[in-house]
């Protein structure tokens, strides 16, 4: 039998501290490949600051998030959560600003891979790589990216979650629980595998390929959106307390009308959470003057859309199911938290 070597880079183990320049080089700013004409200033050994140039009738919309529930396919995490917030305000994605804490004895190859992955995304998005940080630390026990996300609008096209007004639709895109059944599956995939088929929870799994709201968000502005807000912790439910919340509207949902995979209803169930209050990146919640033209064009462009409600002027916002009625409540917990710790 032949002798396995490893790579150099399988074999570096990172100290503490800052990532060394040579495997900066190599590891981090080498995988990284899109280069936008507005990012005059990018990433780079020794550089602390990035420029982006915009025109004089834009603006710069901005959002952080830091990326901690998963170490799985943290990369494409990382960018498409990012991003989808910064199309939240009808905004073009430009870069990212991103910070990688690594946990010690952590090796060069697993830093290659998170790098390959957030350039892998990035690609699909056309977004820069415009800054950011690397670091071993004993503060962290699994890797830690913290990504502020830059993108551009015309001063006058800009959509908050604040633009609800009663009498709007509200409208979803694709399908709630989306990022928590992909996470969950990938977590739990050998307790799973007890009660499902393989092919189930490896299509479970998949759904971490469908996190982008960027397409959803941009089309949506196009077809008359007065609201966005994409769905991540605290689920569907949580989402439509913010909205309302943040628009001063009441809301009516029709619980049946929210469209849900069959894999997450499933493993839902066999957790015992609330598919609607799980994370759900992946999603767009909308509230716009015609539901009905939103859907229209999502559905040319193969995104499954559906109205589920509406905005009024009352202070309520209820969901409606089985001849019953349930008010929503501040978005508490994520429900993986319950399954994952």
């Amino acid at each position: 039998m032949g002798t396995k070597t490893l790579s150099l880079q399988q074999a570096t183990i990172l100290k503490p501290g800052k990532i060394p320049e040579k495997i900066l080089k190599r590891s981090v700013i080498a995988p990284l490949r899109v280069k936008r004409d507005e990012v005059i200033l990018g990433s780079g050994v020794g550089e602390d600051c990035g420029a982006v140039l915009c025109e004089p009738d834009e603006v710069l919309v901005m959002s952080t998030d830091p990326i901690t529930g998963t170490a799985i396919d943290i990369g494409h995490l990382a960018v498409d959560i990012t991003a989808n917030d910064i199309a939240s305000a009808g905004a073009e994605p430009i870069g990212i600003l991103l910070t990688v804490l690594l946990p010690e004895e952590s090796n060069e190859a697993e830093l290659k891979t998170i790098m390959s992955d957030v350039n892998a995304s990035c690609e699909k998005l056309n977004l820069s790589v415009i800054g950011g940080h690397t670091e071993v630390t004993d503060v962290v026990n699994r890797p830690v990216l913290s990504v502020t996300g830059v993108g551009k609008v015309k001063r006058d096209a800009m959509i908050t979650t604040s633009g609800a007004k009663p009498g709007m639709d509200l409208v979803v895109t694709k399908y709630e629980g989306l990022e928590g059944t992909a996470i969950i599956a990938s977590e739990k995939k050998e307790e799973l595998l007890q009660k499902f088929p393989e092919d189930f929870i490896d299509n479970a799994i998949h759904f971490n390929t469908m996190l982008s709201v960027v397409k959803d968000g941009l089309i949506a502005a196009g077809a008359g959106a007065a609201a966005m807000h994409d769905v991540t912790e605290g689920g569907i439910f949580g989402a439509l307390w913010e909205m309302g919340e943040a628009s001063g509207v009441g809301l009516s949902v029709d619980i049946e009308k929210i469209p849900l995979r069959q894999e997450t209803v499933e493993i839902c169930d066999y957790f015992k959470i609330d598919p609607y209050c799980l994370i759900s990146s992946g999603s767009m919640l909308i509230a716009a003057p015609n539901g009905s033209k939103v859907v229209t064009a999502l559905e040319q462009e193969g995104i499954h859309a559906a109205v589920i409600g509406s905005c009024d002027d009352t202070n309520q916002r209820v969901v409606h199911y089985d001849g019953q009625t349930r008010y929503l409540k501040p978005p508490a917990a994520d429900e993986f938290h319950k399954v994952l710790g």
